[in-house]
């Protein structure tokens, strides 16, 4: 596998970790709905966060939080429409991000909440 692949994996399971730690339950990770994919679903109370995971190296080329496209954006609001259906869900959705920057050996996690609206 590349070592970029790799690189995510260990990103989205440090966030995992994180948001564990943070009180959520992991309810999904890796979702897909059609060309979508959610990184993670998780919940806390009556909250159900949609959360993007962005894992980087370095910062020289911007903020991993600020790699999260339009296109994505739209993408996630159609898979958590269908997950919510599917599951029958009556909650409150939010989106976040949680950028990782692995630089050196320092690791950073910051967890953006309402990180971006889906209207």
């Amino acid at each position: 596998m590349a070592a970029h692949n790799d690189l995510g994996i260990e990103g989205e399971k440090l966030a995992v970790t994180h948001l564990q730690e943070k009180g959520y339950a992991i309810l999904e990770t890796n979702y897909r709905f059609q060309k979508a994919e959610v990184d993670i679903i998780a919940q806390k109370a009556a909250v159900l966060a949609v959360v993007e995971v962005k894992t980087r190296t370095s910062a020289d080329f911007g903020n991993p939080e600020e790699f999260v496209s339009q296109k994505k954006i739209k993408l996630l609001v159609k898979a958590v429409d269908n997950y919510i259906n599917e599951n029958d869900l009556d909650v409150e959705v939010r989106f976040d991000i949680v950028a990782i920057l692995f630089d050196k050996k320092d690791v950073s996690i910051n967890h953006i909440e309402d990180a971006f609206y889906h209207f």
